[in-house]
């Protein structure tokens, strides 16, 4: 039997075209930092695609189950203590930190990937399970008091499992492809993670809910919905368990020939501090933190802004099953040009259709208000109106517009930053160089939207109107005593000046000069070459 073809041999044998050519020698093994044409195109990443997707897909479980798990909470704790179950998802922030670890400590025979993906996987499921029992008395659901530091502290730990997951499988997406399909790592990351979390946050609610229920899959009513959180828990925690199985019984980690080469624990830690050193990097760093400004209120805010008008949750969200279909199919569309040379470019298209859509929501509010009857509307003047003296099909068009640009707009400026972090990641040091550089594209997205809450009331104006239409002025709505006040006085208040029609205006503003200064950057960076990237001493 002959043994495995070298590198070399392979290379040879798909004559691949070479571009920007970096070609190293270390312990035997070729490290290309170019874009190869290979026989087959994607078709023969094949399985490993569809295995990403599939790990991704359940990255996206537990995460979706946290967003589901306020819901539940509603009526039941106070605003504080959901402030505190938000914290949940911090270890995604904090992942650099032992990033390192995941990428340097591993045992050899069993895989340097799997030796972290299967026990973390096995963890999660096995917690799945055990949970199943006791959720309903931590949720409340039984009537008793939620246990809202248990349900913290069970959800933070899952975070951080699959934190580490995330991990492990960004690092080997970059070794399961080859180098010219890397790029669709990105896609498989967008649509596993929509995916997953549709299933457990939209899927188990609608299943969930006795309502959603007997109106839309039931003949016979019933009191409680198809689906509970104990089975919920209790399915998904198996799947979890048997597909861990099958990846660690069935899947080889060795792909394409070639061995992952890697550095020592200190080493990586020091080769991640040369790596934030790096100009390429800096550059790239400061797009990431500031590219979301321009869209802070319009992520942070929309929704809470809907529902404070008097738009039902459920009717937000029917509109999930949209978001998702355009969450699958836009980086399936996009996927084919984000895996070039060039992914950046698609970012830089998304931009300007995402501070257009900032502006149409400033729009779709107002006519909510209408519609739902809130204060600050018409609807005194069609009382008998069932629409609330709004256009509804005008509203609804808007709103779905809005939602359907918005959605194509950001899944094209996501999948094209994970493409461009997939190409121009080291692969020696794969998991911590991607860990690195989407931390900070998280901070960037975290600190506007932060911002942009905290701002929100404080940018908002407004006076104490009667039902009559009178203003009480010595009911001052800046302050909770003037609140009370007003509600004492039959009245309520009524912005006349909001501050997310402030905040609209301002980011666009900011988002327009951003491109200016920015477009010709992210241009210049895709046309560096690959060793503006390496640090890693076993490939440089």
């Amino acid at each position: 039997m002959p043994g495995p073809k070298s590198p070399v041999e392979r290379r040879k044998e798909t004559q691949p075209i070479l571009t920007d050519v970096e070609q190293v020698e270390h312990n035997g093994h070729i490290v290309d930092r170019t874009i190869k044409t290979v026989k087959g195109g994607w078709r023969q990443d094949l399985s490993s695609i569809i295995l990403l997707l599939v790990l991704y897909t359940l990255q996206g479980i537990p995460m979706g189950l946290s967003g589901s798990i306020p819901f539940l909470l509603v009526d039941k704790v106070s605003y504080s203590e959901q402030a505190v179950f938000s914290l949940v998802s911090t270890p995604f922030s904090l992942k650099l930190l032992w990033a390192p670890l995941v990428d340097s400590l591993y045992f050899p025979s069993f895989g340097r990937r799997k030796s972290w993906l299967v026990p973390a996987q096995l963890l999660c499921g096995g917690m799945m399970l055990l949970a199943r029992s006791v959720m309903d008395e931590w949720t409340g659901e039984d009537g008793g008091v939620p246990y809202v530091k248990t349900l913290t502290a069970y959800f933070l730990a899952l975070y951080f499992i699959m934190a580490t997951q995330d991990i492990a499988v960004d690092g080997w997406a970059l070794t399961m492809l080859s180098r010219e399909n890397v790029g669709f790592a990105s896609t498989c990351n967008t649509i596993g993670q929509t995916l997953g979390f549709f299933i457990s946050q939209v899927g188990f609610l609608a299943l969930y809910d006795p309502g959603v229920c007997n109106k839309y899959f039931r003949s016979e009513p019933s009191d409680v919905g198809i689906v509970t959180l104990s089975t919920f828990l209790q399915f998904w925690g198996a799947v979890f368990l048997a597909t861990t199985i099958w990846l660690c019984l069935f899947k080889p980690e060795v792909e394409n020939g070639v061995t992952d080469e890697t550095l020592g624990l200190v080493d990586t830690y020091k080769q991640l501090y040369k790596c934030v050193q790096l100009p390429s990097v800096r550059s790239f760093s400061s797009v990431l933190l500031t590219c979301r400004i321009a869209f802070a209120v319009t992520d942070a805010a929309t929704s809470l802004k809907l529902v404070e008008y008097g738009m039902p949750k459920e009717e937000i969200a029917m509109l999930s099953p949209i978001l998702v279909a355009l969450g699958m199919m836009i980086p399936v569309a996009v996927g084919r040009i984000t895996a070039g040379s060039r992914p950046m470019t698609v970012f830089l298209w998304g931009y300007p259709l995402r501070i257009a859509v900032t502006l149409m929501y400033l729009v779709v509010l107002p006519l909510s208000r209408k519609v739902y009857m809130m204060p600050g509307g018409d609807s005194e003047e069609e009382e008998g109106d069932d629409t609330g003296g709004g256009d509804t099909a005008k509203f609804f068009g808007w709103l779905i517009t809005a939602v359907v640009l918005h959605e194509v707009a950001m899944n094209c400026m996501f999948v094209s930053q994970m493409a461009f972090c997939s190409r121009v990641s080291d692969p020696v040091i794969g998991g911590t160089y991607m860990t690195l550089l989407n931390t900070i594209g998280n901070v960037g997205g975290r600190w506007p939207n932060s911002l942009s809450l905290y701002l929100l009331e404080k940018l908002t104006f407004s006076h104490c109107v009667t039902e009559v239409g009178d203003i009480v002025e010595a009911a001052s709505c800046a302050t909770d005593d003037g609140k009370q006040l007003c509600t004492g006085a039959e009245g309520s208040c009524v912005a006349w000046l909001d501050g997310y029609t402030v905040q609209a205006w301002g980011c666009s503003l900011i988002g327009l000069i951003w491109l200016g200064f920015f477009a010709r950057r992210v241009q210049r960076m895709q046309d560096l070459p690959a060793q503006a990237w390496i640090v890693s001493t076993k490939s440089n």
